[in-house]
């Protein structure tokens, strides 16, 4: 047996045997004379509507391409987390989960994260998978006039005056580039009350509808440099870094560094490769 199956097995062995049987209106199986722990591999068929043995060739790394709707039938049977749900499906073989398995998910993250980014000598922000403001450092908060911080920096990107004149060239540099992040993430959460509100107020907007008709595969700002009017030191661009918090699926850190002056670097920074020896 393999690594990943190693590994599928016990995750799925362990979090079957926490489910009550009698929560399900079932017996709990018995196993040697004895009353054994959570629900048999044949129970999770019955509860997921699959063909017998159907969890049995899961658990045991036998099962070829399964699907991912089948996977979330067993990882909300089971309970998983966000970070069970991304190792059910790793293990199981079709690669990191095309979207959360809670709504929730994704509009939290530890605490820790607002030390994180009061380390960063550059601006630095985290917002959660709906562009909610999270926590950001002093240097990010001067960017903005008389310290206006928007709550939601996505609504704040396209449809604040002040961003407009703020974020320098935002019709041609800034739209094309932000509204294909939002068309991403409302595909991967597409009940998101928040991100749908905001599309809705774009589609009002006669300078963004066209943009966003247009379309576009731009869906994340790593490594992006962008022309914007600093507050306290006047125009520059930032060039930006894109990361997310591994709890929170769709949330993001935005770190900032800043050039003054009108004129874009002409050279892009190398990739970081590590040296093989």
């Amino acid at each position: 047996m393999d690594t990943n199956k190693k590994a599928l097995k016990k995750l799925l062995v362990e979090r079957r045997a926490l489910i009550e049987p009698e929560d399900h209106g079932l017996t709990r199986p018995t196993k040697q004379g004895r009353r054994a722990a959570g629900l048999s591999q044949q129970q999770v068929d019955e509860l997921t509507g699959q063909a017998t043995n159907t969890y049995n060739r899961l658990e045991n790394g036998r099962l070829a391409s399964p699907t991912v709707e089948y996977l979330e039938q067993v990882a909300r049977l089971f309970g998983l987390n966000e970070q069970e749900w991304v190792s059910l499906c790793r293990y199981a073989g079709i690669g990191d989960p095309p979207y959360p398995l809670h709504p929730s998910s994704g509009l939290e993250v530890p605490g820790v994260w607002q030390e994180a980014v009061d380390c960063f000598s550059h601006m630095a922000y985290v917002t959660d998978a709906s562009w909610n403001l999270l926590a950001h450092n002093q240097q990010w908060a001067e960017l903005f006039p008389e310290g206006r911080i928007p709550r939601n920096t996505m609504r704040w990107m396209l449809l604040d005056d002040d961003a407009r004149q703020m974020l320098l060239e935002w019709k041609t540099v800034w739209a094309p580039l932000v509204l294909p992040q939002l068309r991403a993430a409302l595909a991967v959460r597409p009940d998101d009350e928040t991100l749908q509100q905001i599309v809705k107020d774009v589609l009002a907007d006669p300078d963004l509808a066209p943009i966003w008709d247009a379309g576009g595969a731009h869906i994340h700002p790593d490594g992006d440099e962008r022309p914007i009017h600093h507050a306290i030191h006047g125009p520059g661009h930032v060039t930006m870094c894109a990361a997310q918090p591994l709890t929170a699926p769709g949330a993001r850190l935005i770190i900032l560094i800043y050039h003054p002056g009108t004129q874009k670097r002409h050279t892009r920074l190398p990739m970081l490769r590590s040296r093989q020896s």
